[in-house]
Protein backbone atom coordinates (compact mmCIF):
# COMPACT_ATOMS: atom_id res chain seq x y z
CA UNK A 1 0.00 0.00 0.00
CA UNK A 2 1.84 3.16 -1.22
CA UNK A 3 2.53 6.13 1.28
CA UNK A 4 0.01 8.27 0.15
CA UNK A 5 -2.80 6.31 0.48
CA UNK A 6 -1.94 5.63 3.78
CA UNK A 7 -0.95 9.37 4.61
CA UNK A 8 -4.69 10.18 3.26
CA UNK A 9 -5.89 7.69 5.63
CA UNK A 10 -4.15 9.13 8.67
CA UNK A 11 -5.57 12.87 7.78
CA UNK A 12 -9.15 11.60 7.82
CA UNK A 13 -8.80 9.48 11.11
CA UNK A 14 -7.65 12.71 12.49
CA UNK A 15 -10.36 14.43 11.73
CA UNK A 16 -12.76 10.95 12.90
CA UNK A 17 -10.89 9.43 15.41
CA UNK A 18 -11.53 6.08 13.09
CA UNK A 19 -9.07 4.25 11.45
CA UNK A 20 -10.35 1.43 9.02
CA UNK A 21 -8.08 -0.58 6.98
CA UNK A 22 -8.93 -3.69 5.95
CA UNK A 23 -8.00 -6.61 3.58
CA UNK A 24 -5.10 -4.50 2.49
CA UNK A 25 -2.13 -7.28 3.11
CA UNK A 26 -0.98 -5.23 6.17
CA UNK A 27 2.22 -7.46 7.62
CA UNK A 28 2.57 -5.15 10.90
CA UNK A 29 0.85 -2.78 12.80
CA UNK A 30 0.96 0.63 11.19
CA UNK A 31 3.81 2.62 12.80
CA UNK A 32 2.31 5.67 11.63
CA UNK A 33 -0.66 5.72 13.68
CA UNK A 34 1.17 6.71 17.21
CA UNK A 35 1.18 10.00 15.86
CA UNK A 36 -2.79 9.64 16.26
CA UNK A 37 -2.61 8.00 20.01
CA UNK A 38 -4.54 10.76 21.62
CA UNK A 39 -7.25 11.11 18.55
CA UNK A 40 -8.43 7.22 17.96
CA UNK A 41 -11.42 5.87 19.52
CA UNK A 42 -11.62 3.16 16.92
CA UNK A 43 -9.32 1.07 14.72
CA UNK A 44 -10.11 -1.69 12.48
CA UNK A 45 -7.70 -3.54 10.91
CA UNK A 46 -9.52 -6.86 9.39
CA UNK A 47 -8.29 -9.25 7.16
CA UNK A 48 -4.84 -8.36 6.81
CA UNK A 49 -1.79 -10.48 7.81
CA UNK A 50 -0.82 -8.96 11.16
CA UNK A 51 2.04 -11.06 13.23
CA UNK A 52 2.35 -9.09 16.02
CA UNK A 53 0.16 -6.34 18.29
CA UNK A 54 3.36 -4.12 19.35
CA UNK A 55 3.86 -2.79 23.10
CA UNK A 56 2.98 0.21 21.96
CA UNK A 57 -1.09 -0.46 20.93
CA UNK A 58 -0.67 0.79 24.87
CA UNK A 59 -0.28 3.94 24.11
CA UNK A 60 -4.02 4.73 22.59
CA UNK A 61 -5.55 5.23 26.04
CA UNK A 62 -8.89 6.86 24.21
CA UNK A 63 -9.26 3.67 22.25
CA UNK A 64 -12.81 2.38 22.58
CA UNK A 65 -12.90 -0.51 20.12
CA UNK A 66 -10.05 -2.63 18.67
CA UNK A 67 -10.72 -4.74 15.62
CA UNK A 68 -8.24 -7.54 14.39
CA UNK A 69 -10.37 -10.22 13.30
CA UNK A 70 -8.59 -12.19 10.41
CA UNK A 71 -5.23 -11.82 11.00
CA UNK A 72 -2.05 -14.19 12.13
CA UNK A 73 -1.58 -13.26 15.62
CA UNK A 74 0.01 -15.75 18.25
CA UNK A 75 -0.28 -13.86 21.13
CA UNK A 76 -1.02 -10.10 22.67
CA UNK A 77 1.30 -7.73 24.76
CA UNK A 78 0.85 -7.28 27.85
CA UNK A 79 0.74 -3.65 27.16
CA UNK A 80 -3.11 -4.25 25.79
CA UNK A 81 -4.53 -3.90 30.27
CA UNK A 82 -3.26 -0.15 29.36
CA UNK A 83 -6.46 0.43 27.13
CA UNK A 84 -9.27 1.82 30.02
CA UNK A 85 -11.17 2.80 27.84
CA UNK A 86 -11.69 0.04 25.85
CA UNK A 87 -15.07 -1.48 24.67
CA UNK A 88 -14.84 -3.64 22.20
CA UNK A 89 -12.11 -6.28 21.38
CA UNK A 90 -12.38 -8.75 18.49
CA UNK A 91 -9.68 -11.10 17.46
CA UNK A 92 -11.71 -13.53 15.52
CA UNK A 93 -10.16 -15.98 13.10
CA UNK A 94 -6.53 -15.55 14.73
CA UNK A 95 -3.83 -18.01 16.14
CA UNK A 96 -3.96 -17.15 19.65
CA UNK A 97 -3.50 -19.89 22.55
CA UNK A 98 -3.54 -17.95 25.63
CA UNK A 99 -4.24 -14.31 26.58
CA UNK A 100 -2.23 -12.20 28.98
CA UNK A 101 -3.29 -12.07 32.71
CA UNK A 102 -3.23 -8.01 32.04
CA UNK A 103 -6.51 -8.16 30.17
CA UNK A 104 -8.42 -8.40 33.28
CA UNK A 105 -7.48 -4.71 33.71
CA UNK A 106 -9.94 -3.76 30.41
CA UNK A 107 -12.62 -2.66 32.65
CA UNK A 108 -14.60 -0.72 30.25
CA UNK A 109 -14.76 -3.98 28.03
CA UNK A 110 -18.10 -5.29 26.79
CA UNK A 111 -17.81 -7.25 24.29
CA UNK A 112 -14.59 -10.13 23.91
CA UNK A 113 -14.61 -11.80 20.44
CA UNK A 114 -12.06 -14.43 19.97
CA UNK A 115 -13.50 -16.60 17.89
CA UNK A 116 -11.91 -19.51 15.63
CA UNK A 117 -8.27 -18.98 17.38
CA UNK A 118 -6.29 -22.05 19.24
CA UNK A 119 -7.33 -21.43 23.00
CA UNK A 120 -7.70 -25.20 24.83
CA UNK A 121 -8.20 -23.82 28.21
CA UNK A 122 -11.32 -21.80 29.01
CA UNK A 123 -9.47 -18.10 30.12
CA UNK A 124 -8.49 -17.26 33.46
CA UNK A 125 -8.92 -13.91 34.95
CA UNK A 126 -11.85 -13.07 33.30
CA UNK A 127 -14.28 -12.38 36.78
CA UNK A 128 -12.66 -8.97 36.68
CA UNK A 129 -14.46 -7.86 33.72
CA UNK A 130 -17.65 -6.19 35.56
CA UNK A 131 -19.10 -5.05 32.66
CA UNK A 132 -18.44 -7.90 30.05
CA UNK A 133 -21.72 -8.50 28.26
CA UNK A 134 -20.43 -11.19 25.37
CA UNK A 135 -17.61 -13.88 25.35
CA UNK A 136 -17.49 -15.57 22.34
CA UNK A 137 -15.37 -18.48 22.63
CA UNK A 138 -16.30 -20.54 19.41
CA UNK A 139 -14.15 -22.71 17.06
CA UNK A 140 -11.28 -22.91 19.52
CA UNK A 141 -10.41 -26.33 21.24
CA UNK A 142 -11.57 -26.04 24.88
CA UNK A 143 -12.39 -29.17 26.57
CA UNK A 144 -13.21 -28.16 30.13
CA UNK A 145 -15.29 -25.24 31.37
CA UNK A 146 -14.07 -24.91 35.10
CA UNK A 147 -15.52 -24.04 38.23
CA UNK A 148 -13.65 -20.19 37.82
CA UNK A 149 -16.51 -19.71 35.36
CA UNK A 150 -18.51 -18.57 38.02
CA UNK A 151 -16.48 -15.69 38.66
CA UNK A 152 -17.70 -13.71 35.35
CA UNK A 153 -19.78 -11.30 35.12
CA UNK A 154 -21.12 -11.99 31.57
CA UNK A 155 -24.26 -11.52 30.06
CA UNK A 156 -23.35 -14.13 27.40
CA UNK A 157 -20.83 -17.07 27.11
CA UNK A 158 -20.63 -18.77 23.34
CA UNK A 159 -18.85 -22.04 23.48
CA UNK A 160 -20.02 -23.30 20.22
CA UNK A 161 -17.68 -25.79 17.85
CA UNK A 162 -15.11 -26.16 21.28
CA UNK A 163 -14.42 -29.86 22.41
CA UNK A 164 -16.09 -29.63 25.56
CA UNK A 165 -17.11 -32.51 27.60
CA UNK A 166 -16.69 -31.07 31.34
CA UNK A 167 -18.76 -28.58 32.17
CA UNK A 168 -18.64 -27.57 36.06
CA UNK A 169 -21.62 -27.06 37.53
CA UNK A 170 -20.50 -23.53 39.36
CA UNK A 171 -21.56 -21.83 35.70
CA UNK A 172 -24.81 -21.90 37.41
CA UNK A 173 -23.42 -19.08 39.65
CA UNK A 174 -22.90 -16.56 36.92
CA UNK A 175 -25.10 -13.47 38.06
CA UNK A 176 -25.49 -12.01 34.81
CA UNK A 177 -25.30 -15.06 32.32
CA UNK A 178 -28.46 -15.66 30.29
CA UNK A 179 -27.15 -17.35 27.30
CA UNK A 180 -24.67 -20.23 27.06
CA UNK A 181 -24.10 -21.40 24.05
CA UNK A 182 -22.40 -25.09 23.88
CA UNK A 183 -23.12 -26.37 20.41
CA UNK A 184 -21.06 -29.14 18.28
CA UNK A 185 -19.25 -30.04 21.55
CA UNK A 186 -18.31 -33.35 23.48
CA UNK A 187 -20.95 -33.29 26.01
CA UNK A 188 -23.02 -36.13 27.31
CA UNK A 189 -26.45 -35.85 29.00
CA UNK A 190 -24.64 -37.03 32.26
CA UNK A 191 -22.03 -33.84 31.59
CA UNK A 192 -24.80 -31.66 32.35
CA UNK A 193 -25.25 -29.67 35.56
CA UNK A 194 -28.90 -29.85 36.58
CA UNK A 195 -28.27 -26.50 38.65
CA UNK A 196 -27.98 -25.35 35.00
CA UNK A 197 -31.62 -25.75 34.54
CA UNK A 198 -32.88 -25.44 37.81
CA UNK A 199 -30.87 -22.62 39.57
CA UNK A 200 -29.36 -20.80 37.37
CA UNK A 201 -30.59 -17.50 35.17
CA UNK A 202 -30.03 -19.09 31.70
CA UNK A 203 -32.75 -18.55 29.71
CA UNK A 204 -31.22 -19.61 26.36
CA UNK A 205 -29.12 -23.23 26.34
CA UNK A 206 -28.30 -24.37 23.50
CA UNK A 207 -26.76 -27.63 23.27
CA UNK A 208 -27.68 -28.96 19.68
CA UNK A 209 -25.09 -31.03 18.61
CA UNK A 210 -23.45 -32.80 21.01
CA UNK A 211 -23.50 -36.27 22.14
CA UNK A 212 -27.40 -36.80 23.57
CA UNK A 213 -30.48 -36.19 21.60
CA UNK A 214 -31.81 -32.29 22.94
CA UNK A 215 -35.46 -33.36 23.75
CA UNK A 216 -33.39 -36.01 26.54
CA UNK A 217 -33.07 -32.43 28.12
CA UNK A 218 -36.63 -32.99 29.39
CA UNK A 219 -35.72 -35.76 31.46
CA UNK A 220 -33.39 -33.78 33.57
CA UNK A 221 -34.22 -32.29 37.35
CA UNK A 222 -34.70 -28.75 36.72
CA UNK A 223 -35.60 -28.62 33.16
CA UNK A 224 -39.43 -27.13 34.05
CA UNK A 225 -37.86 -24.42 35.74
CA UNK A 226 -35.62 -23.93 32.59
CA UNK A 227 -38.46 -23.90 30.52
CA UNK A 228 -40.08 -20.88 32.90
CA UNK A 229 -37.16 -18.28 32.22
CA UNK A 230 -36.88 -19.57 28.58
CA UNK A 231 -40.54 -18.41 28.31
CA UNK A 232 -40.62 -15.20 29.78
CA UNK A 233 -37.83 -14.03 27.79
CA UNK A 234 -39.21 -14.92 24.18
CA UNK A 235 -42.45 -13.09 25.64
CA UNK A 236 -40.41 -10.43 26.36
CA UNK A 237 -38.91 -9.88 22.94
CA UNK A 238 -42.15 -11.18 21.14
Amino acid sequence: MGNSALKSHLETSQKTGVFQLTSKGLQEFPEELQRLTSNLRTVDLTANKIEVLPPAVGNFLHLKSLTLNGNRLASLPSEIGKLKKLETLSLNGNRIQQLPPTLGQLRALRTLNLSGNQISEFPPGLGTLRHLDLLDLSRNQIRNVPAAVSELQTIEINLNQNQISVLSADVSLCPRLKVLRLEENCLELSSIPQSILGDSQVSLFSVEGNLFEVKDLRDLQGYDKYMERFTATKKKFA
